[in-house]
């Protein structure tokens, strides 16, 4: 099994100036334990899984070692799935505030087109940005194998591809979209994978998207929550809800 190299400066990583602008501008200066250890590894190009918790700083992990290789490479595209479109909604809000143009206009911001795939969005303006060929896709697995089973070359040219929350999309029964996602996709790609645990399940999930020399990253606090979190439970009426 292959082993990554722990960076604990965002400046080491051989990051873009655009995004250790971006990063600057919203005030995070030092890697959490994930990011130090998950970013060198995607920007080397290996297979990932990160077993970390909720609230540990995920989304920067896979977002930057993705945002640099498709600034290397014009042509390839990434898929970012998550289990549920609140989750898919907050990764796209960080997604852009790294691709926002710098005050610095030396140092341009990463040009981007994206597309959310999620419930709650008409469907034919979904279709509409997909047929553009985004070349960022964040979405849920069951909105997007309802657009695929319409359109199977939607993922054409993905090389990059984030699994978040893999625990939760298996408790929630997505198992058959991921693996039609996955039989899907063509060509030879990264694969990212965070889970807040690792269960028989999700090495399951794993083996099918990834080698067997995936890297397997661990924080110091994996499967723990997070201190800083508070957890409230509001017992409410159905009609309520909303």
């Amino acid at each position: 099994m292959k082993t990554v190299t722990r960076i604990n400066r965002f400046q080491e990583m051989s990051l873009p100036g655009s995004l250790l602008q971006a990063l600057d501008k919203m005030k995070i200066t030092t890697p959490t334990d994930v990011q130090a250890q998950a970013i060198p590894g995607g920007l080397a190009g290996s297979d990932i899984i990160a077993v970390a918790q909720t609230g540990s700083g995920k989304t920067l992990a896979f977002a930057l070692p993705v945002l640099t290789a498709l600034e290397k490479n014009p042509q390839a595209r990434a898929l970012i799935l998550a289990p549920s479109r609140e989750m898919a909604q907050q990764i796209s809000k960080v997604f852009v505030q790294l691709c926002q143009k710098s005050d610095d206009e030396s140092d341009e911001a990463i040009p981007m087109t994206a597309c959310l795939v999620i419930g709650g969005i008409p469907s034919a303006k979904q279709i509409s940005q997909l047929k553009k060929n985004p070349r960022l896709i964040i979405g849920t697995p069951g909105r997007l194998n309802d657009h695929l089973t319409g359109n199977k070359l939607l993922l054409q040219n993905i090389e990059y591809v984030v699994i978040d929350e893999a625990d939760r999309m298996l408790d929630m029964g997505f198992s058959p979209q991921l693996k039609n996602i996955q039989n899907t996709l063509r060509g030879k790609r990264q694969t990212l994978m965070f889970s807040a645990s690792f269960s028989p399940a999700v090495e399951a999930i794993a083996k099918i998207f990834m080698g067997s020399q995936a890297v397997v990253i661990r924080s110091a606090q994996a499967e723990e929550p997070v201190a800083s979190l508070q957890q409230t439970i509001l017992f409410i009426d159905k009609y309520k809800k909303n």
